[in-house]
């Protein structure tokens, strides 16, 4: 028959497992939270060109505020293709910055992206 020492090694053999697997748990969630405190490529901010900056100002702003600033001013003026909607009809001012007369809303960011600088 076991004693009360023998049954009771097992039990806190297993609890000494238990944490020290929850231990690596705790650790790994301490180191995310600095990495979380840094600003990603979306968030920082970038002055835009003269020719963008006449539609969305001329402050420095993280790219996902420019692209929907570039959106509300698209809505505003009504510059989708009614047929389609992908398809944005440029003004004057948007031409100075797609460069051409009529832009799918997928090459949109690539256009912004070449009047933004950091």
């Amino acid at each position: 028959m076991a004693t009360k020492t023998e049954k009771a090694a097992p039990k806190a053999a297993k609890t000494t497992k238990a944490a020290s697997e929850s231990a690596p748990a705790k650790t790994a969630k301490a180191t995310a939270k600095p990495a979380a405190a840094k600003p990603n490529a979306l968030q920082q901010p970038l002055k835009p060109s003269a020719e963008l900056g006449a539609i969305v100002g001329t402050s420095p702003l993280p790219r996902g505020e420019v692209v929907s600033k570039v959106w509300e001013y698209i809505k505003k003026h009504n510059l989708q293709n009614p047929e389609n909607k992908r398809e944005i009809v440029a003004d004057d001012k948007l031409k100075k910055v797609f460069g051409k007369d009529k832009c799918s809303m997928f090459e949109m960011n690539k256009h912004l992206a070449a009047h933004l600088k950091s």
